[in-house]
């Protein structure tokens, strides 16, 4: 029964592994909270990606089209889509810039499936808040460079600047407490990465 299993939230997970039994199981997992697509191979996987897709969970090994190839497809076409690796090869020197952001080794269970997408949205949120809170702050630089103060105070539109900038500070200080170590750091390579460091 592969398919699309449909939710009113907006988070999609796409899951690619050519053992339908798992897909099956990882989409009855999930299916409560997201949105989740299958494909049981890597070139159907492919494609079923697009810039709506959040979370690919992903097997290393199928035929045709292996998921190291894949997610090197992923990566090369810049979708801004994070990558579970779901496998039963134990991870080896091999996996040096394959690009995933987790690596989880078969048979999982469905709290740690769960635990990973949720993980991985948490860090998506983080990105996006903070490069939406950066051009806010930016902007009300200049603005205030630019007028006097009572100018701005007498703005509705710089009024309501103000409070996106204090209620998105305030969503990406609620993301940082549910943080691990290896989210802050996971942030922090992917803010790099996208800054071309």
């Amino acid at each position: 029964m592969t398919g699309t299993s449909v939710q009113a939230e907006e988070d999609r997970v796409l899951i690619i592994d050519d053992e339908e039994r798992l897909t099956d199981i990882y989409m009855q997992w999930l299916s409560d909270q997201y949105q989740v697509e299958t494909a049981c191979d890597g070139r159907e996987g492919l494609s079923k990606l697009d810039d709506e897709i959040d979370v690919v969970l992903l097997d290393r090994r199928m035929p045709n089209l292996s998921g190291d190839e894949v997610l090197e497809h992923i990566r090369e076409k810049e979708y801004q889509v994070k990558v579970a690796v779901v496998s039963a090869v134990d991870p080896d020197f091999d996996v040096i810039g394959m690009g995933f952001d987790e690596y989880l080794v078969k048979p999982v269970k469905k709290d740690g499936i769960q635990e990973v997408v949720d993980r991985l949205l948490n860090r998506t949120d983080y990105e996006e808040n903070t490069e939406d809170l950066s051009q806010l702050l930016a902007t009300k630089a200049v603005l205030e460079q630019e007028k006097q103060e009572s100018e701005l105070e007498a703005n509705m539109e710089y009024l309501e600047l103000q409070q996106d900038i204090y209620d998105l500070q305030k969503d990406v200080d609620e993301t940082l407490d549910g943080f691990t170590h290896e989210d802050y750091l996971a942030a922090f390579r992917d803010i790099d990465v996208k800054n071309g460091s």
